[in-house]
């Protein structure tokens, strides 16, 4: 077995002025504040195959969400067209709460779009709801 030796002295300017009241260790340029130090970044892109399967993943959301959006759309236009013309397609209200139902856009503008067209259809589904029902819409 190796006898165990004590290192050498440190020389240098860090052992000649060693820090007051903390131990000898001493980083030369060291910034004495944090935010004096360099920010530290993530890289801002995915990396590897996993990176780029939920990048597609969130484009093909997206594109779902859009088709859905488009057919809400398209459904509440229709929707308005007969009730301007005295007409109600009584399945309507059925498709509407069908198209509502869906996941979420990955994009923030699209989502928040999104989510405006199915309050829209739910509030006409809860309209129609109450006129099949005999009631009257509320005006509040």
């Amino acid at each position: 077995m190796l006898p165990i030796r004590p290192l050498p002295s440190v020389t240098g300017p860090a052992a000649a002025n060693p820090p007051a009241g903390r131990g000898g260790f001493r980083v030369g340029d060291a910034p004495a504040r944090p935010e004096e130090a360099a920010p530290v970044t993530a890289p801002a892109l995915p990396v590897g195959l996993l990176g780029l399967q939920e990048e597609d993943g969130a484009r093909e959301r997206d594109r779902r969400a859009w088709r859905r959006g488009q057919a809400l759309l398209r459904e509440l236009q229709a929707m308005q067209r007969e009730l301007l013309g005295g007409l109600a397609d009584p399945a309507r209200p059925a498709r509407l709460a069908a198209l509502a139902e869906g996941e979420a856009a990955a994009d923030p503008a699209l989502r928040e779009t999104l989510d405006a067209l199915v309050l829209r259809a739910r509030l006409e589904i809860a309209r129609r709801g109450a006129a099949v029902l005999g009631g009257a819409p509320s005006s509040k």
